[in-house]
């Protein structure tokens, strides 16, 4: 899965090449209110254009459920393309994708010349990777790139379908930089390999968890998922968030831990408040008790200060860094203070940090680490499923070197 045809493997001179990007953008009446995985898309664009390739792009947009939804057209990104490219992205108005307008704009292509598709969601087959959508897509182009890691862990048509029906599946650098990143942190790490594991539900991370433990030599659990293990070590949690089907599970982990040798952290002491911020960035009291003393009235909302410390300490020894998850409610000032801690730690080490997308990219670029990190990874359940250890269908369709 790790060693894959890249654009740097390919030949697109004079051909048509059909590029599926991740523009799934927030909109704000009919304006880009973030255009970070426009930019991110650019390097594979220009590539493929200096090369003489004659460039075809598309993406899916929201969820229109098979649809077209005049407010999920890509035309507004078709627009900031041409500016950021400095060259006409001729946009292919077609409620069914490939219709008259995409194959007449595909037609008159020069090399070097760039056109976008319309929404690949407003197509019902294209979520349930139907054939005859997939043959469409494949008859406007000889070469396939996928550069969408967001959507590598799902099989639809404009990523999986249509490599069935063209001569070359490549992936674009953006996908090559996820699969070095994640592929290669997981599958073969510069140790020690220490791996922080946060967010709300151990529901949501039960394989990462099971997969990481192997992989890695130290686990650090934060965030909501921690108090389930802290009740699985028969502390009083509260009214904190527990996951009480899965008290039994995180025992499990906490044995297997030990048994392979692995060094499994748990918070030593937590934030806590009568009850959750409402709105979420609310003025809130909150003290700092110790793991095994939060009051039957209280919630633990982040780490302590000793837990920050004990983290950071982890991170320090590290070669390769793996984050998923944030250790609090990280989008209040207050509740902030451990995923601050842990951000700054890793932006501080000379260690490989990959930063697996989903809330831990939003809270390491709002606090302004982003820039330390040695990648951020565009997907959520996509980076989850590349940590699980799973194939991706995204990744696992495009041609071997």
């Amino acid at each position: 899965m790790l060693n894959k045809k890249s654009v740097d493997d390919i030949n697109v001179k004079g051909k048509k090449v059909l590029v599926r990007c991740d523009f799934n953008v927030p909109l704000k009446d009919g304006k880009i209110t973030d255009e970070n995985r426009l930019v991110a898309a650019l390097p594979t664009i220009k590539k493929l254009i200096a090369d003489g390739g004659k460039v075809i792009l598309c993406s899916h947009l929201g969820k229109p459920k098979g649809e077209p939804k005049p407010e999920l057209s890509l035309a507004p990104v078709a627009a900031r393309l041409t500016e950021l490219l400095g060259q006409e992205v001729k946009f292919a108005a077609d409620p069914n994708v490939v219709g008259p307008n995409a194959k007449a704009a595909v037609e008159a292509m020069k090399d070097g010349e760039v056109v976008l598709l319309e929404n690949t969601r407003y197509r019902v087959e294209e979520t349930k990777n139907g054939e005859a959508f997939s043959k469409e897509l494949a008859s406007l182009c000889e070469v396939f790139v996928n550069d969408a890691f967001g959507t590598a862990h799902r099989a639809h048509c404009s990523n999986v379908g249509v490599t069935e029906y063209v001569d070359t599946a490549a992936v674009g650098y953006l996908m090559q930089k996820e699969i070095d990143f994640l592929g290669n942190a997981v599958n073969n790490p510069t140790r020690p390999f220490v791996a922080i594991l946060g967010g709300a539900k151990v529901a949501d991370k039960l394989n990462v968890i099971a997969n990481l433990l192997e992989k890695c030599d130290t686990l650090i659990i934060g965030g909501g998922m921690a108090y389930t293990f802290l009740k699985a070590k028969g502390y009083e949690v509260g009214t904190s968030l527990v996951d009480d089907e899965k008290v039994g599970y995180c025992k499990e982990m906490m044995d297997k831990a030990e048994k392979l040798g692995k060094k499994l952290l748990l918070p030593v002491d937590t934030t806590i408040a009568a009850a959750f911020p409402n709105p979420i960035d609310a003025e809130i009291e909150v003290s700092v008790v110790a793991a095994d003393g939060i009051p039957a009235d209280k919630m633990g909302l982040d780490i302590g200060t000793e837990t920050a410390k004990l983290y950071a300490d982890a991170v320090k020894s590290a070669k390769t860094v793996v984050w998923n998850g944030p250790m609090g409610v990280f989008e209040n000032p207050i509740l902030a203070k451990g995923t601050i801690a842990v951000a700054k730690s890793l932006a501080e080490t000379d260690a490989t940090t990959i930063i697996g997308g989903g809330d831990s990219a939003a809270a390491v670029n709002q606090l302004g680490f982003g820039d330390k990190m040695s990648h951020i990874s565009t997907g959520g359940g996509a980076s989850l499923e590349f940590l699980e250890g799973k194939e991706l269908p995204g990744v696992a369709a495009a041609d071997d070197k």
